[in-house]
């Protein structure tokens, strides 16, 4: 399991990159994945709202869940807050149209029975 939250700088996403916030993972309610950059597109056009797509899956589908995707302007943990709030026990993908966030993250907000957690971010 990675240690949350302590990369400095976090890792980036540009347009057409992936990572995951959680890979087949068992992490504690209430714990925050790695914090991810929203970069800015190479070109150093203007930033506008980005689309981000986030895939959760799990191992074994929980009798309950609630995971947040967050965003934040400043890489803060209380200037994080809740842009969606999945609670789909079969996993879902969610297509954030106009995301203007310049951090994000995951939380486990809660999970009850189960198995291990998948998010994977998608820019």
């Amino acid at each position: 399991m990675p240690a949350y939250n302590t990369q400095t700088p976090p890792p980036a996403l540009y347009p057409g990159d992936a990572a995951y916030a959680f890979q087949a993972e068992t992490p504690a309610a209430g714990t925050a994945s790695q914090q991810f950059a929203v970069a800015q597109p190479y070109d150093g056009a203007a930033g506008g709202p980005a689309v981000l797509r986030v895939d959760i899956s799990y191992a074994a589908a929980p009798s309950a869940v609630a995971v947040a995707i967050q965003s934040a302007a400043d890489d803060a943990d209380a200037a994080y807050f809740t842009e969606y709030t999945s609670t789909s026990t079969a996993g879902e993908s969610v297509k954030l149209t106009n995301f203007r966030g310049r951090f994000v993250r995951v939380k486990l907000v809660s999970q009850t029975g189960g198995g291990a957690i998948t998010v994977r971010l998608v820019r």
